[in-house]
């Protein structure tokens, strides 16, 4: 649904021409429609009654999109339900159009998203955008291909044998019953063909089944896992890369019932799958699953909501584990699914840290823990290149993405707007990172120095660095600026990557260096530990196991909480400890958080109009994270109990300032994965 067509503009030029229109006949049943209007103030979030005509009586049903009349133009909107009579005292306007008679809103789709909406504080219009993709006219006119009804087997228990009560559960899925779990991950096992299992017993038992990754390249696994696992036709890939035409096309598949199976991105949080018997979610600590759309949600709680809604199973999976997932086993809405710890230290390298190495390296080379190539990690990669790839995580892009002064120390600033100065390349001058602008004549504001040092190191100058240090390898790179890399072969090569962009090696790799981890630890974020832990987990579990001579080296301080849980393999330990000192210190998941930002006087005026909840704490205002931006950031605290109590207050404020038409815009976060 778009802007007003061609049609419609010359149908408003001609009602002024013609004067006042003449009376509609209504339908002769139901004439009253109720129709979520497609509109963004918070003060009209609700239903708007109109008027059916007669001539569109057969097509105007629920769930269709419908154009309606609203303060005098033409806006988009949904028709919710047909009624006989309406509360409204004056005369109804009539709908002016059904846009198409596909209905594209289903009750449970309309329920999940006032369901969002409330929980994150947000508008129906807002949400419905997400729910409903854009309509392609020509796709929604081809004709669908029949459903696929033959019976398909359970599947083979085999991926699940290795975690005590993983056969179980796929025999809950099948018997249709609402199976939750926390799934921990083995390390160099194949998780992509457990979750097509579980796929496989859902629709074997008769429902359908969602399956979220936050990446295309784990959509890409998942969706080739599938397909062998069910053979072609039986589920559909929903990404944001597809286009138009072809992503409405897999999403009528599901909307008509010709399908029940999807794998997706966040863009398929919402795919309306019939008889939805199974929500399954990869690596839910990936800030991908959070949308950057208004409300924000966040896919895992879209999930949680989904499953309890339907009656549904549930499945969380990754190598790590979220502090929200040892919340979920702790309130016991889910069971925990991870192996015993023998079959773990089968399956998983060896894991140390530098500093756990005592003797030679710190007599002879003083601070080199702190080194960005320390001599051990140096040894460690040339012994294991003898026997296959070599991985090396390096935390940051580019070349030198920090710079400092190098007589002061104090990060280098652009003269022209202040933001921190970063080198793109060897031989380039160095750039600004909120301007862009390059910097060719740079002098220190604290002691007037004129030289530069690295503060942090990125990947190229890594790989320039490991090249030289390690010469008659091959150096291979896979990041987002260079591209990334799939799969490397077994033969003997540096691998390195940004967190995240990992490939895969053929017979895993020899040996994998954790560079500059203590950088991961220093983010400024609530989730910088748990944030750490996932990506080092994510790059050792393809290294081979312990048995077969895999060795992974932490360059990092290895006493901290974060690496114990790596060099232990212990993440479900850890998301505990997370959660008890997240519940000690009154952070998600055990609260909710709400995150204001905008203009000191707007926050103030919101904060003064809400009815905030009993006990809400307000933290702040202290400057936001923008790049020059003048804007504050609030946060206002509650009990998890009232959360929907906060939401509503502080949509309502938002509602009473949008109905004033105050300019100064106010953006609310509820629990933001960001939150520093």
């Amino acid at each position: 649904m778009g802007q007003e067509t061609v049609h419609e503009q010359l149908a408003l030029v001609r009602a002024r021409v013609s004067g006042p229109p003449k009376p509609v006949e209504p339908a002769a049943e139901r004439p009253v429609a109720r129709v979520a209007v497609d509109l963004e103030p918070p003060h009209l979030d609700r239903y708007f009654d109109y008027s059916v005509p007669a001539r569109l009586a057969e097509n105007a049903q629920p769930g269709v999109r419908v154009r309606v009349r609203f303060a005098g133009r033409l806006v988009d909107g949904y028709l919710i339900e047909r009624l006989e009579h309406t509360d409204f005292t004056g005369n109804l306007v009539p709908i002016e159009r059904v846009v198409s008679p596909e209905p594209v809103l289903g009750p449970e789709s309309l329920a999940l998203a006032r369901q969002v909406a409330e929980l994150y504080g947000g508008t129906l219009a807002d949400v419905l955008r997400l729910v409903v993709p854009p309509r392609h006219a020509k796709t929604e006119a081809e004709k669908s291909a029949e459903p696929l009804l033959g019976p398909l087997p359970p599947p083979v228990p085999e991926p699940w044998l290795a975690y005590p009560g993983g056969a179980e559960y796929l025999e809950s899925l099948t018997r249709g019953q609402s199976a939750r779990a926390v799934w921990t991950v083995l390390p160099n096992t194949d998780p992509a063909a457990a979750l097509a299992a579980a796929v496989q017993a859902t629709l074997a038992g008769g429902r359908g089944a969602v399956v979220i990754a936050a990446t295309g390249r784990d959509v890409a696994r998942f969706d080739a896992a599938l397909t062998r696992a069910l053979g072609e036709g039986r589920h559909v890939a929903l990404t944001a890369d597809l286009g138009p035409a072809e992503r409405y096309r897999r999403w009528l598949a599901l909307s008509r019932g010709r399908i029940r199976a999807v794998v997706g991105t966040a863009a398929a949080q919402f795919a309306p799958v019939a008889d939805l018997g199974l929500v399954a979610i990869w690596d839910d600590a990936d800030s991908g699953h959070a949308v950057r759309l208004a409300p924000y949600p966040h896919a895992r709680e879209v999930l949680l909501l989904r499953a309890h809604q339907a009656g549904a199973g549930a499945l969380i999976g990754g190598y790590a584990a979220t502090a929200e997932a040892a919340h979920l086993v702790q309130r016991r809405w889910a069971r925990p699914l991870s192996a015993a710890r023998a079959t773990i230290r089968e399956h998983a390298p060896r894991v140390f840290a530098l500093n756990e190495e005592r003797g030679r390296d710190r007599e002879l080379h003083p601070g080199a823990v702190a080194g960005h190539l320390p001599p051990q990690a140096l040894r460690m990669a040339r012994e294991a290149l003898t026997r296959g790839p070599v991985l090396v995580q390096v935390p940051r892009s580019g070349y030198r993405p920090r710079l400092a002064c190098a007589q002061c120390r104090e990060t280098a600033r652009c003269g022209h707007c202040g933001g921190p100065l970063a080198q793109p390349g060897p031989q380039q001058d160095p750039l600004c990172g909120w301007c862009g602008r390059i910097v060719t004549k740079w002098t220190c504001r604290n002691c007037f120095g004129v030289r530069f040092r690295s503060r942090a190191t990125g990947v190229h100058r890594s790989a320039e660095e490991l090249g030289r240090a390690i010469p008659g390898v091959a150096v291979r790179e896979s990041n987002a600026a260079r591209g990334v890399i799939d799969q490397v072969g077994a033969e003997p090569a540096l691998v390195l990557a940004t967190p995240g962009a990992e490939p895969v090696a053929a017979g895993g790799y020899a040996a994998a260096l954790i560079l500059d981890a203590q950088d991961m630890l220093n983010l400024p974020t609530l989730r910088a530990a748990e944030q750490a832990l996932r990506r080092w987990l994510g790059a050792a579990a393809l290294v081979r196991p312990a048995g077969s001579g895999g060795a992974v080296l932490l360059c990092g301080d290895g006493t901290l909480p974060a690496a114990q849980a790596l060099l232990r393999w212990d993440p479900a330990g850890f998301a505990r400890r997370e959660l008890a000192e997240r519940t000690e210190l009154g952070y998600p998941p055990t609260a909710r958080i709400a995150e204001l930002t905008g203009a000191y006087p707007a926050l103030k005026e919101l904060l003064d109009l809400a009815e905030l909840p009993e006990g809400a704490q307000l933290l702040g205002p202290v400057p936001a994270q923008r790049a020059g931006a003048a804007t504050e950031r609030m946060l206002v605290r509650c009990d998890r109990a009232d959360g929907a109590r906060l939401a509503r207050a502080l949509k309502a404020a938002l509602g009473v300032r949008a109905a004033r038409k105050v300019e100064e815009p106010v953006r609310l976060r509820i629990d933001p994965v960001d939150l520093a």
